[in-house]
Formats: structure tokens, sequence, C-alpha cells
């Protein structure tokens, strides 16, 4: 049987988000409605070179800490690098702490939070699929993350940003960027701060928010 066209990795050497089981159902029902099949998987092995030949799209829910072998990175890397995708979700902004390569991805380095709480997401690029399906100001509860440095200064396109106005904690002031994305040579990464909670993946504007992640990476 060949392997399925999405691999969803939900490994975590850290804080684990209790949300991860209703995500990696909803990102496998709406690999789905993009005609693809999907697999989660906490086994690192899944990382060989051969693991992730023919994968239209790779995965990271809410994975945190060092989820990779050595092997993995090095697959990882040279499947990005050779044309494909790759999603990182909320608690992505954690893991592999000290792969050079995946600070680069990012543009930064996840850096904490401020309690789960109601706040506001704005959109920045309406004209991104994952933007698109968004209204220009989004009403939402999440945990609202900081980062190390502004990911803007790396030359990521920002998509969304968060209301600072509109939540207590946030010192990233009026450009605090929520969700971004960059080219990868002939690859494609994605990262989305949002999706702490399990109703979440149940919520339909979030679900359009991650159909329309799918969308731009999957170039469709």
């Amino acid at each position: 049987m060949p392997p399925a066209d999405v691999l969803i990795l939900t490994r975590t050497a850290g804080y684990r988000h209790a949300s991860i089981p209703a995500g990696a159902a909803a990102l496998a029902e709406l690999a789905a409605a993009h005609g693809l099949t999907a697999e989660a998987t906490e086994d690192p092995a899944a990382f060989a070179a051969d693991g992730l030949a023919g994968r239209a799209l790779v995965v990271l829910l809410s994975t945190t800490g060092t989820v990779l072998t050595p092997g993995g990175r090095t697959a990882l890397e040279a499947y990005l690098r050779g044309g494909g995708a790759l999603l990182a979700v909320h608690a992505a902004a954690n893991a592999e702490p000290d792969w050079p390569f995946y600070g680069e991805l990012l543009g930064t380095r996840f850096a904490g939070h401020p309690p789960l709480q109601p706040g506001a997401v704005l959109a920045e690029d309406p004209a991104h699929p994952a933007v698109a399906p968004l209204p220009p100001r989004w009403e939402w509860t999440d945990e609202w993350y900081e980062y190390t440095s502004h990911p803007r200064t790396d030359g990521v396109r920002v998509l969304l940003r968060a209301d600072e106005d509109a939540y207590e904690g946030g010192t990233l002031g009026a450009d605090h960027p929520l969700a971004w994305c960059r080219p990868v040579d002939r690859g494609r990464f994605l990262f989305t701060a949002l999706g702490h909670t399990s109703e979440a993946y149940r919520d339909p504007l979030f679900r359009a928010h991650l159909s329309g992640a799918l969308a731009w990476l999957l170039d469709r």
C-alpha cells in the first residue's frame, strides 16, 4: 500500500496539548476534502527519506521539543528543498529548538504566551488562501504566542496579526504576527500560531484557515 499523501506528526518531547487528537482528525478531514489521504504518527522513523518520498504534505501538529532524529532532520530538509510542503501548527513553534534549519524556517523562536483568553485576529493578507475565508477582524480565543524576534525581519510573508488591544499580556505591539509563510527553495512552509483548544478544530472559520493553508501549500 502506498504511503498516505499527508503525514501528520503528533510526537511531543515537552508539553503535550490535549487538542492534538482533535487537530489530527480535523486535518485528515480537510486533507480528504482536497482529495488526499492522511495518516497521523508518533513515530520519528516515518521521517526516513523513503518515508517522505511521494508525500504531498507534512504537518507538525503541536509538536514540542526534539521530535526528529538527526536522519529525520536531514530527510525533512531535503524533502522541503526538493519541492515538498510543511505546515507547522501552534506549539510546533516550540519544536526542534536546537535545529538551525527549523529556526530559519520559522524566522524566530517561541518565547511563551499569556494565559488562554479571548482576543482578536486581524487579516493582513486577505488574498492568501489561508486568510481569504476570514473576516478582517476575527474574535477568537487562543494562546497569543510571543517570539524571541520578529519574523517579519527575516522576510516571511505575514498573513494574520493579533490585536494586542483585545487581550492582556501582549508585548510585540501593533505588528504581532500569528501566521506566516515562505518559500523554501522549491518547497513551501506555513506556520499558524492558532489552535490551542480542541474546540478550535471544530470551528468553521479556523477549519477554513487550515484548509486554505493546505491549498496554498499544495498550490491548488
